[in-house]
């Protein structure tokens, strides 16, 4: 009985069967010329080559025992072949191609197979028709398969990879820190897909410069991970060391060409364990900014495509929030740079104080802002102390400052009083508001007049009658020190930030003993930190007034403010406690100003406090009266002589007799004047100071103006005299009256004299 199609495809099944090893080297070798991207990857060459056996034996088997091809048992580790594809990256086409071509070439060794067996070419022809039915049904099955657990797998790859990136955008760039923000990459990398990684940053991008035809490339290793070493791999470089990029390395082509690339071996990256390794270049607004390696050893799968379009996307965000970070850095190093430059670098010589002083930028993202502080020697051996604030962060805050404070020592140049000197620096920032809101290229921060743009705190010391005058802006008050170790805060008179224009501002005298200790600050410094940390034993509640009487003694009569009658600075319970911190540090004993400096930052300020800090800290000294001499004179040119004289006197006791033929020609000119152009009472008065302090006061509101006379002239040239043999002369205005002043060192050189 002649066999049916189906018998005679279940004896050619079976023939071919039986050369299942030749048959399957075959597949593989049309494979491995067809679709090389297969057999690159050693995971999917061998996934690729274990599809091929099963599948055939698996056809054949069915064919042979005329199994239908709905009901022909596939591989039960089909599905997860088509998920190791899928997350190898492997393109679903290049498995179908694959599928295809393994169904042609079987069907070609059946259909040679069919006409060996019968001779009956009509029944050869039935099986070769129903041959290609079943095998048409069977890849397609098999098609339909893989193609639902590959796209699974590319679904779930996708959700996984968009939840990495994610997670990637919150973990990295939390601060505005390059070290930090590189570390959070790596960290991040490590826990995730990533045995170890490196973060190298290229170093003249760091200083700001361009590395554009520089070879070979200097890198910084900024950051990697994880700290440890991970199973004994250790890179050769560590974090903060500088190395070179070697010229046609995998980390060389990545930062030339912005590409980036899959290494299935470490050395080429340093890392001779790591069996794969991913470099890609951090590049930000056009930028290459550095490169990052990703390294997987042991028993780790190689990395696949698809994980290197991961990599891509975290280090896309990573390099934006670095290149953040870096503009920051470099804007925040300007600012910085321009406010220090702009500040004292060392306090100027005098006599009326001991002085030692902090400045700190903020330590958050704010950046560097306007406080500033000053010390200015004023005549009569007096001194301006000086504490501001400028509302604002960056360069303009601190460019505003520093014309502040340029401003602050013109006016306290010409001795005006500190309420006055507010009401014009008031003036100075009015118009520094309205330029800015002219200004187009101006963006709104540099409003400095509006909305509290500015503060200050403005104090003289007079050492002579140990009497401190001071006004505030807007500023907090300053606490003050006697020597017994009370210390309590001067609630002055109420003043609204500078800029609000048309509010006046009031001075308050207080009587300082000698050895008396003044803290002026800025806001940053008592609102830092809340509760506040201190040295030594625990702090406790704000004292009353009741608890610590007020140290100083008000000369004047104006009520002291309290903090609800001054509405446009009240205490907030953060000041308030701050202040209360303030006043228990600085009433312990310190070794010197400048211990007491680092136990008030110590006890108040976080390590990374959010504004600007500025403190200043005074102690007092005073002159005595074997250093002061006064003589009141009566308004009659008959005094002069005596003036003269009485003067030669006292400079002879002080061991100046240098300065006695100087002296006595300026106080001459200086009591003439008085007497001719000023009104009594005269007062005359020496300070034997770091020079020779000549001043003559008298009750007349007529400011003295040099002016060069003419040849026939019979006066003018008083003032003109004083000039030349005075270092420095000046007039300055009371409440009544006014002071002109001269000073005179024994080393200067004077002028010869000579008149037509």
């Amino acid at each position: 009985m002649e066999p049916t199609a189906a018998g005679l495809i279940s004896r050619a099944a079976h023939e071919l069967g039986l050369r299942t090893d030749e048959l399957t080297a075959e597949v593989e070798q049309r494979l491995r010329h067809e679709l090389p991207a297969l057999w690159e990857d050693p995971d999917v060459a061998r996934t690729a080559a274990e599809n091929v056996v099963e599948h055939v034996v698996a056809a054949l088997a069915g064919l042979e025992h005329a199994i239908e091809p709905d009901l022909i048992e596939l591989p039960s580790a089909d599905v997860e072949r088509a998920r190791v594809l899928a997350r190898h990256g492997t393109p679903l086409s290049a498995m179908l191609r694959a599928f295809r071509l393994a169904e042609e070439i079987v069907l070609d060794r059946l259909f040679a197979e069919l006409p060996r067996l019968s001779q009956d070419a009509e029944q050869v022809s039935a099986a070769a028709r129903q041959l290609n039915v079943v095998s048409t049904k069977y890849v397609d099955r098999v098609s339909e398969q893989g193609v639902r657990a590959f796209q699974a797998e590319r679904d779930r790859r996708l959700r996984w990879r968009s939840a990495m990136v994610n997670e990637a955008s919150m973990c990295i760039g939390t601060t505005l820190d390059i070290a930090r923000t590189t570390q959070e990459l790596a960290d991040f990398a490590t826990e995730q897909f990533a045995d170890l990684v490196t973060v190298d940053l290229l170093d003249t991008v760091l200083r700001g410069q361009d590395a554009a035809g520089q070879s070979p490339l200097t890198l910084r290793r900024m950051a990697q991970g994880p700290d440890a070493d991970g199973g004994g791999l250790q890179p050769p470089v560590r974090p903060q060391q500088l190395h070179v990029c070697p010229e046609g390395s995998p980390c060389a082509e990545a930062l030339s060409s912005g590409r980036p690339s899959r290494q299935q071996h470490g050395r080429a990256s340093g890392v001779p364990r790591a069996h794969s390794t991913l470099v890609v270049p951090l590049r930000a607004r056009g930028t290459t900014l550095g490169v990052a390696e990703f390294h997987r050893y042991g028993t780790a799968a190689p990395y696949d495509d698809e994980d290197l379009l991961l990599a891509q996307e975290i280090v896309v965000r990573a390099a934006v929030a670095v290149d953040n970070a870096r503009h920051y850095t470099h804007a925040r190093a300007t600012a910085l740079t321009l406010q220090r430059s702009l500040l004292p670098r060392e306090a100027p010589r005098q006599s009326a104080v001991d002085v030692a002083y902090r400045y700190l930028p903020a330590g958050s993202e704010s950046g560097v802002g306007g406080d500033w502080y000053d010390v200015i020697p004023l005549s009569g051996a007096r001194v301006a102390l000086v504490v501001g604030d400028v509302v604002g962060h960056g360069i303009r805050a601190a460019a505003t400052m520093g014309r502040l404070r340029t401003a602050v020592r013109t006016l306290a140049d010409i001795d005006l009083p500190p309420d006055e000197l507010l009401t014009h620096l008031d003036d100075v920032v009015l118009r520094l508001a309205n330029e800015a809101s002219s200004d187009p290229d101006t963006g709104p921060e540099a409003d400095v007049g509006r909305d509290n743009g500015a503060t200050c705190l403005y104090a003289v010391y007079d050492p002579v009658a140990r009497r401190c005058t001071l006004a505030r802006a807007g500023h907090v008050p300053p606490v003050v020190v006697v020597r017994d170790g009370t210390a309590d805060v001067l609630e002055l008179p109420p003043g609204p930030p500078l800029g609000r224009g048309g509010l006046p501002f009031e001075t308050m005298e207080v009587d300082l003993p000698e050895g008396s200790l003044i803290a002026l600050c800025t806001d940053g410094l008592i609102e830092a930190r809340t509760p506040v940390r201190a040295t030594g034993d625990s702090l406790s509640a704000p004292a009353t007034a009741t608890e610590h009487p007020a140290p100083a003694t008000v000369t004047g009569d104006p009520a002291p403010a309290t903090a609800t009658e001054d509405p446009t600075a009240p205490h907030t319970p953060d000041i308030d406690a701050g202040l209360a911190t303030l006043r228990e540090v600085l009433a312990r004993p310190a070794p010197s100003l400048e211990a007491a400096c680092d136990s008030v930052l110590e006890a108040l300020l976080p390590s990374r406090p959010d504004d600007d800090v500025a403190l200043l800290l005074a102690r007092t000294r005073s002159l005595g009266t074997d250093r002061v001499a006064t003589w009141e004179l009566e308004a009659e040119p008959a005094v002069v002589a005596r003036a003269r004289s009485d003067v030669s006197r006292k400079l002879t006791d002080w061991g100046l007799e240098e300065l006695a033929f100087v002296a006595e020609l300026v106080v001459s000119e200086l009591v003439t004047n008085a007497i001719r152009y000023g009104r009594p009472p005269i007062r005359l008065r020496l300070i034997h100071d770091r020079s020779l302090l000549c001043e003559v006061s008298d009750a007349g509101s007529t400011t003295p103006h040099l002016r060069r006379a003419r040849v026939f002239d019979e006066g003018g040239r008083g003032l003109l005299l004083v000039a030349q043999l005075a270092g420095q002369w000046g007039t300055r205005h009371a409440r009544r009256g006014k002071t002109v002043w001269a000073e005179l060192s024994e080393t200067a050189e004077f002028p010869a004299l000579a008149f037509e």
